[in-house]
């Protein structure tokens, strides 16, 4: 008997080539999946407003009158290495439910060379992220200026209406809407940087 459970059992070779196989398989899943994650995630965060994610609409659907309004306060934060000066025109405004609002920040490139930088963003409270909708932003794109260079860039938003009849935000009267100004992932390095050889190790 055993010697026929033997005989159905695939040569040594045979399984090893399977085992390696299996293992290849199971590596290129990973790696297909470690790339995928990104995009699924921000799909996931836009389309749910996790972590104080925004959203984007086509148009405002119009506020009711006797609505409560809802303060909207502005931060702006530069990454140490862009050379940029980026602030909020308005420090707050109070906005209607429904209705659309425009503001603006302004830029200003002080690094003495053109400059390619883009901007990250979110709301707090985080959970009034599925209800801030934005319809216009330079967020949208990245942001090009030369050196000396200023630009004021706007944002169309409004505040969801729903936002005052869930109950996890109906008590929510005040967001900050925070953007970081970083420099872009596209930005081709300064020649002065290409150029330099690497630090010699001690």
């Amino acid at each position: 008997m055993s010697g026929s459970r033997n005989g159905n059992r695939p040569p040594a070779g045979r399984r090893n080539g399977i085992v390696v196989g299996s293992l290849v398989a199971v590596v290129v899943a990973m790696v297909g999946l470690s790339f995928a994650a990104v995009p699924l995630y921000r799909m996931f965060c836009e389309a749910t407003g996790y972590d104080g994610t925004t959203q984007r609409a086509a148009a405002a659907p119009g506020g009711a009158a006797g609505e409560p309004l809802i303060t909207v306060r502005f931060n702006a934060d530069t990454a140490g290495d862009l050379g940029w000066e980026f602030r909020p025109l308005q420090r707050e405004v109070k906005v209607r439910p429904g209705e659309q609002t425009l503001i603006a920040y302004h830029a200003e490139n002080k690094s003495g060379r053109d400059t390619v930088a883009a901007a990250t963003f979110n709301v707090t409270p985080l959970k009034a992220g599925a209800y801030f909708d934005k319809i216009q932003c330079f967020c949208f794109d990245e942001q090009h200026l030369a050196a000396g260079a200023s630009v004021d860039m706007p944002v169309s938003f409004f505040v969801d209406p729903s936002i005052l009849t869930d109950p996890n935000t109906k008590d929510v009267r005040t967001i900050t809407l925070s953007y970081t100004m970083f420099r872009a992932k596209s930005e081709p390095r300064p020649v002065a940087d290409a150029a330099r050889p690497p630090a010699a190790i001690n």
